[in-house]
């Protein structure tokens, strides 16, 4: 266990405070929890790269506490009717898969070593600026309802070109010979999809 590591379960336990904050209408201090959570994402990935403090477990913790704080919001947001709700089908429908895809190929003996796709960190952004656009929406007396529905729209098509081009990495890949797979990066390169 290292501090990144520490720093990625303490953003896991920010995820039910957040919703919680959110459904009991304090937006306010749901925005800067969640603001909270993405400076100590920026703070792990720094020391863990700075300060050579990579690991096997921060690889899976860090994708994994940021997957679930957005899951969590979107689900929150569809429910409130803060957004719609095909995005959230989207948005959870496409992890679902990727992770069910990465399951079974290490279930068939053909593990796959992920990489995020540039469309994926696009899309990464555009699903936490568009988080943060709703709750700052909520908490501050400004009318972002301009915004809100642009980044509805850009979250809409990154997520269905990221799954698309995950599943045609996914396809290439089980379709390959097993031996060239062998040589791909070491397992501190294995993340979960952005």
């Amino acid at each position: 266990m290292t501090i990144p590591n520490f720093i990625s379960i303490g953003r896991l336990f920010l995820v039910p405070l957040t919703i919680w904050l959110i459904v009991s209408d304090e937006p306010l201090t749901a925005f800067w929890i969640f603001v909270l959570a993405g400076v100590s994402d920026g703070v792990d990935g720094f020391l863990a790269r700075q300060f050579n403090m990579r690991s096997v477990v921060g690889a899976y913790l860090d994708p994994l506490a940021d997957k679930a704080l957005l899951v969590s919001i979107y689900v929150t947001f569809a429910v409130l009717n803060e957004i719609p709700t095909w995005v959230t089908i989207l948005v959870v429908s496409r992890d679902v898969l990727i992770i069910g895809a990465v399951v079974l190929a290490g279930m068939l003996g053909h593990p796959v070593a992920m990489r995020p796709l540039i469309v994926s960190k696009l899309n990464t952004v555009a699903q936490i600026v568009l988080a943060a656009l709703v709750l700052a929406d909520l908490a501050f007396p400004v009318d972002l309802a301009m915004f809100r529905h642009i980044m509805v729209v850009a979250v809409g098509i990154l997520t269905i070109a990221s799954a698309f081009l995950y599943a045609v990495d996914w396809v290439r890949h089980m379709a390959t010979d097993r031996s060239v797979d062998d040589r791909r990066a070491s397992v501190l390169d294995e993340r979960l999809p952005e």
